[in-house]
C-alpha cells in the first residue's frame, strides 16, 4: 500500500549459477534484512548485469487506470530483459497462468528470447532468486528514506496493521494522502470509504431533529 513497486533482473552466465546456490541465495521473503544485504553485495559480484526499475505510487495509481497491474508488470521485464538480452529468460509469473503471462512479456519484447515463467520462480530459479533480493533490498533503502520522512509506517504491506493504522489516521487528520500511497489499491480504498461513510453517517445523525416528551 505505501511506498514503490521494485522489479530487478540480473544476467548471470550458466556455469557461475552454482556460485549464486552456494553463498544461500533463495527467495528473498525468506531472508532477514540483513541477510538480505550481506547477499545484495556477493549478488553484484557474480552476476554479469544487473537491471532496476522503481516504479512510484503515482505511476502506478495512473498507469491502473489505462491497465491491469499484471500487463504493467509485464511490461517492465519485457523492458529489463531488452536490456540484459538473455539467451533464456526465467521469470515469476503474477498470473494464474505462467504461460499467458509469459506470452504478455514476450509481447512487450523488441527482442523476444526463450522464456521460462513458473509461479514461486524464486524456489525454482536461483537466478530470479538473486533478482528478487537486489528488488527487495532496492525497496527496503526507499522505504527507510521514507519512514524518516514520513513517520514510522510500518512495511508498507495491507497485513500489516501498523500500516494500515498510520493510513487511516493519517486520512483522518488531513483527509487526503501522502504522495507514497498507492491510492489505488483496494485496501486503501477500503479503508478511506470506510471513514467516509462514518463521517457521512455521523453528520446524517446529528443533523437529525430530535423529539421528546414534556
Amino acid at each position: 500500500m505505501i511506498g514503490p513497486m521494485v522489479i530487478a533482473g540480473v544476467l548471470v552466465e550458466e556455469s557461475r549459477i552454482p556460485e549464486l546456490v552456494d553463498m544461500g541465495v533463495r527467495d528473498s521473503k525468506k531472508l532477514t534484512p540483513r541477510r538480505r544485504e550481506v547477499l545484495r553485495s556477493t549478488i553484484m559480484e557474480t552476476v554479469k548485469v544487473h537491471r532496476i526499475e522503481i516504479l512510484g505510487a503515482a505511476v502506478i495509481d495512473d498507469t491502473r487506470r489505462v491497465k491491469s497491474l499484471n500487463r504493467l508488470e509485464a511490461d517492465v521485464m519485457a523492458k529489463i530483459l531488452d536490456g540484459l538480452r538473455p539467451d533464456l529468460a526465467q521469470i515469476g509469473s503474477v498470473d494464474v497462468i505462467p504461460s499467458r503471462f509469459k506470452e504478455m512479456v514476450l509481447s512487450g519484447m523488441r527482442s523476444p528470447t526463450e522464456i521460462q515463467s513458473a509461479h514461486h520462480a524464486e524456489d525454482l530459479f536461483p537466478a530470479v532468486a538473486a533478482a528478487s533480493i537486489i528488488a527487495k533490498t532496492t525497496r527496503d533503502r526507499i522505504v527507510a528514506s521514507m519512514r524518516q520522512e514520513f513517520g514510522d509506517f510500518g512495511s508498507g504491506y495491507p497485513s500489516d496493521p501498523k500500516t494500515r493504522a498510520f493510513i487511516s489516521e493519517w486520512y483522518v487528520s488531513k483527509r487526503t494522502l501522502p504522495h507514497i500511497v498507492r491510492k489505488s489499491w483496494k485496501t486503501v480504498e477500503s479503508i478511506t470509504q470506510g471513514i467516509d461513510s462514518e463521517r457521512y453517517t455521523l453528520r446524517e445523525w446529528i443533523g437529525r431533529p430530535s423529539l421528546r416528551r414534556v
